[in-house]
């Protein structure tokens, strides 16, 4: 089926024929007055009711955007995928081994949060600047640790 309109049902077909369509003198309807200008004219005026419904946030502040050398970005890993890679990261001389542990410092590949997603399988002590408790959580149960090297991050005052 056909989805356009039929001809004889649209407001404009009774309009053919006349020279104005309904909008009075030639010219009127015509130019950018009937618009109320060109634009972003009148958003603060006499188009405020449009403003109001359409863009209530046009106008005014909205946050701040803090000095990045204050704000902390977090290159994350999860303890899952940190298990996975353990084997290759002792491979590669990033991950030593102290008896039946792997240890890793996080921080020489540039991760500085271990999140807690995943299964640790693998006896694993992890030294990084921050971690979730879960992430803490599951590596002491599988017998490793975590050794944190920062503190909390700062959150504003």
């Amino acid at each position: 089926m056909s989805t356009l309109v039929i001809r004889r049902e649209k407001k404009s077909r009774s309009y053919r024929g006349s020279r104005t369509h309904g909008y009075g003198r030639t010219g009127q309807h015509r130019k950018s007055g009937s618009r109320g200008g060109r634009g972003y004219v009148g958003y603060h005026k006499h188009k405020w009711s449009w403003t109001v419904k359409y863009a209530p946030d046009w106008y005014g502040q909205h946050g701040f955007t803090r000095h990045p050398s204050l704000v902390t970005q977090f290159n994350i890993i999860n303890v899952g995928v940190l298990d996975s890679k353990i084997a290759d990261l002792y491979q590669k001389g990033i991950a030593t081994r102290e008896g039946d542990a792997y240890v890793v410092d996080l921080t020489k590949i540039g991760i500085n949060k271990l999140t807690g997603t995943g299964q640790v399988r693998n006896k694993i002590i992890v030294k990084v600047p921050f971690a979730t408790q879960n992430a803490v959580q599951k590596i002491k149960q599988a017998g490793g640790d975590v050794i944190l090297l920062a503190e909390k991050p700062a959150t504003g005052e």
